[in-house]
């Protein structure tokens, strides 16, 4: 359950600091200079609401396995995203949890960020495998 939580705080979190203002977390999108511009307001416009609902799902336990399986494929995305800017000497803020964008090399945070996203996979990867709790809806349909 705390895996579960912990995984829908982050979706949460990430969610709310983006939802507010699509404009910007569109041009974090755009920073990492790896979608044609005609997918950028989409991803970036949506991605917000997406977390949200994952984060939802994850507090209620509904479809638990399911939204774990999405939270690492998300996960893996940000962390090969990052790798990619980085790669590329691309110099910008993740915009994970809101802001975004192009910054001075000195304030990149790559390494900072691929651990951290690595963190919360491990949490999506535990769900995976260990998907139910007493306390979610997922063992109330169960029973």
């Amino acid at each position: 359950m705390v895996a579960r939580l912990g995984l829908a705080v982050v979706w949460g979190w990430a969610g709310l600091a983006k939802v507010a203002d699509p404009a910007e977390a569109a041009q974090a999108v755009r920073a990492y200079e790896i979608l044609p511009e005609s997918l950028v307001k989409p991803v970036g416009w949506g991605l917000p609401f997406l977390e949200l609902a994952l984060a939802v799902l994850l507090v209620l336990g509904l479809g638990t396995r399911v939204v774990a399986v999405i939270s690492a494929a998300l996960l893996l995305l940000f962390i090969a995203g990052i790798s990619s800017v980085w790669a590329r000497g691309i110099s910008i803020d993740c915009g994970c949890f809101g802001g975004g964008g192009a910054v001075s090399e000195s304030q990149t945070k790559y390494v900072q960020e691929i651990l951290r996203d690595t963190g919360f996979l491990l949490l999506a990867a535990w769900l995976i495998f260990r998907p139910r709790t007493k306390l979610s809806v997922d063992a109330w349909l169960a029973a």
